[in-house]
């Protein structure tokens, strides 16, 4: 548990201090926009990246070369069936279609749907998914196969929901972004319950990175029901859309089937996994 604690720290520590810096030059001196956007954007970048350093970094010290590149190996591990990738990319589209059809028999209208074209959100998908690497490396790649070690598969995935979900918290005080404006109780929720089938993709294909890094950019492209636009002040109150709602409560109906499917899931990985030296001296001298 000592490594998770101490990734979990640096992780959240470092992305949360590059983003307020970040935020903080944007107002540094309008004379200079063009300049401090650039810095700006290459701090946010950093700290989105943030999960991935910080888990190259403890699996260096703790597993040395060889289990740094069995790490990074994951998120090239392609080979596997073509059910998978129909998956991590229909996953979200599906309870989104499900939202729409909802919440027409439910408030007689249709929901605003996205003007986005189908080949742009495809575009999105396949330009994206390699820097989804920068959160999953951390979060997939990382921390659940520990947390599932201590708590079994179930239990991690929506620890880590909770965390990730967290991780986010800053961008729901910062003006312009997606974020802002909605309320984070239900993002929590959401994103607590979209960790799972990530979770069960994750188990399903014997640890590949590559499959949860492109459903996680399916989910960011995706998106055919956006949450429509909101003022909230506080982002801590409950106060959301029907399409929030419909969303969290669907995600939670799949979440709660994989963590049935789940209870008695173990994790397989290419290498052992090692949570310090001591351990691995053990594993040679066996």
């Amino acid at each position: 548990m000592r490594s998770l604690c101490k990734f979990f720290a640096i992780t959240f520590i470092l992305s949360w201090v590059l983003w307020m810096a970040a935020e903080a030059i944007l107002h540094w001196d309008a004379s200079r926009r063009p300049e401090l956007n650039a810095i700006s954007g290459a701090l946010y970048l950093l700290g989105v990246f943030a999960p991935a350093f910080v888990a190259i970094l403890l699996t260096t010290q703790s597993a040395g070369r060889a289990g740094m590149l069995a790490l990074l190996r994951r998120t090239i591990k392609w080979s596997v069936p073509a059910r998978w990738y129909v998956f991590a990319i229909g996953y979200f589209l599906a309870i989104k279609f499900a939202v729409a059809i909802v919440h027409r028999l439910v408030v007689g209208t249709w929901p605003g749907f996205t003007d986005t074209p189908w080949f742009v959100m495809l575009a999105g998908i396949v330009f994206s998914t390699p820097f989804q690497a920068g959160e999953e490396l951390g979060w997939r790649g990382y921390a659940l196969p520990r947390l599932s070690n201590h708590f079994g598969l179930r239990v991690a995935s929506i620890i880590l929901g909770v965390v990730w979900a967290c991780w986010h918290l800053p961008f729901f005080f910062v003006s312009g972004t997606d974020k802002s404006g909605q309320s984070f109780p239900v993002y929590l929720l959401a994103v607590t319950a979209l960790s799972v089938p990530m979770a069960w993709l994750y188990w399903r294909t014997n640890g590949s990175l590559l499959l949860t890094m492109l459903m996680h950019s399916a989910v960011n492209n995706t998106n055919i029901v956006p949450t429509p636009a909101s003022s909230v002040v506080n982002p801590f109150l409950l106060r959301s859309s029907l399409v929030s709602w419909l969303t969290t409560a669907l995600l939670w109906l799949c979440a709660g089937y994989f963590l049935i499917r789940m209870r008695r899931a173990t994790l397989q990985c290419d290498e052992p996994l090692v949570s310090d030296r001591r351990d691995i001296a053990s594993a040679a001298a066996a």
